[in-house]
Formats: C-alpha cells, sequence, structure tokens
C-alpha cells in the first residue's frame, strides 16, 4: 500500500517510538498488518500517535523465555516500525486500522514513562536496507518458495489466489508469506532478524520444510 510519507533513511524516523508488544505479531517492511485495537491502553497509544502527527507505532514480540512479569514481560531486541495507513472506528469502543511496515528497528533503550503504553527508544540503522524497496529480490529462490508453498497447501487443504501469487514481486510474496505463516515467535522472529530477503526465504523454506516432514511422520492432521 503507497503511503504519503517519504521515509529515505533512519533520519526521517523518530528515535523514541510506542511499541506494542504482540506475540505471534510479525510486521515487514512495505508489509501490512491488520489490528483490532480494544484494551485503553493500546486505544491511548494510537490517538497520541494520531495526534503528534508520526502515525509510527513500533510492533515487537514480548520475549516469554525471559519475562518473570507477565504485565510488562521482556522483549524481543528487535521489531518493525509501522505507519497507520488505514484506521476506522468500529462503533463499540474499538479501533480498526492498518500498519503498513516502514524499517526494522533496535531497542536501545525502553524508557520509563507515565503513558499507559510502553515506549522505547531505537535504532535503525542496523536495517538501512529496509528502506529502499525491493533490495535483493533477485537473489530469492522463488521456484523452491513456491513448491514448497504448494506443499504446504496440499499437506493442510489450503487454496490460494495463485494469480496473486505468480504476479507478485519477490520481496511482496516473500514477506506475505512470512507475516501470514503458522508458525511461532522464535521462528517469525528469526525471519523478521533476517539480514536480508534471500535469507529470509530461506528461513521461511526451512521452516516450512520442517514442518511438512513433522505433520508426515505423525500423522498430525492439517490445520483447520
Amino acid at each position: 500500500m503507497p503511503i504519503n510519507a517519504a521515509y529515505r533513511g533512519p533520519a526521517d524516523l523518530p528515535e523514541v517510538i510506542p511499541v506494542f508488544p504482540l506475540a505471534g505479531a510479525l510486521l515487514l517492511p512495505r508489509g501490512q498488518m491488520p489490528l483490532n485495537i480494544f484494551e485503553p491502553r493500546y486505544m491511548a497509544m494510537v490517538d497520541d500517535s494520531l495526534r503528534d502527527g508520526h502515525r509510527l507505532i513500533g510492533m515487537i514480540q514480548p520475549d516469554a523465555t525471559h519475562s518473570a512479569n507477565d504485565e510488562t514481560p521482556a522483549l524481543f531486541q528487535v521489531g518493525c516500525v509501522g505507519r497507520i495507513t488505514q484506521l476506522a472506528e468500529s462503533g463499540d469502543g474499538r479501533y480498526i486500522l492498518e500498519l503498513t511496515g516502514v524499517s526494522r528497528f533496535k531497542v536501545t533503550e525502553e524508557l520509563a514513562v507515565k503513558t499507559p503504553y510502553r515506549q522505547c527508544r531505537v535504532d535503525y540503522f542496523p536495517f538501512v536496507d529496509d528502506f529502499t524497496a525491493r533490495k535483493g529480490e533477485d537473489e530469492v529462490d522463488r521456484d523452491t518458495l513456491l513448491s514448497v508453498l504448494t506443499d504446504f497447501l496440499k499437506a493442510n487443504n489450503l487454496k490460494v489466489d495463485w494469480g496473486g501469487v505468480e504476479s507478485a514481486p519477490n520481496e511482496a510474496l516473500v514477506n506475505a508469506l512470512a507475516m501470514m505463516s503458522p508458525y511461532g515467535a522464535p521462528e517469525k522472529q528469526a525471519m523478521l532478524e533476517a539480514p536480508d530477503l534471500k535469507t529470509r526465504a530461506e528461513i521461511l523454506i526451512a521452516v516450512t520444510e520442517m514442518d511438512l516432514a513433522k505433520k508426515r511422520t505423525s500423522g498430525d492432521p492439517p490445520l483447520q
């Protein structure tokens, strides 16, 4: 989805951003993530993001393996900031919004704040390539990716719009499949932190092949 703001590099983004910890959520640059916001603290986060004008929210996964507090869990060190590109009010006190990914970030410090939501100081420079659309997509093994996708769909009795898949550029295809994948926090974090698109596709292929092999061995039923 095109966005009105032009982000040419890390200097175009704020160093301090609100963060939304959400397990299993994977946002990637130029990917779209729908969100159903209903908790008061995150309603306030959206309101403040719009009021401040930057319309940015950092998506990040809680790190359950290092969390002693369920209310304020530890965070993984890498997330992705997204811009609110669609917003609707539900009429029953919720926001229905869509984030479009801009760039990954590394958390350098979580701030002590008075807001009900968490805020972090972040560094985008380790992911400067995120600001260049479709960078490295020629290195993706598209044939293997599509072959594994075909096997996954058959194993789980799923269908897909193959016309849309075949017309999608490699970056959009890899990132969309990674974001929609049914895997857990560690796998999604590995795809998020992949140094380039080629590596992200390779991780997605490897994880899917392992999942398929496990299902064949155990006789697990297809995903519902």
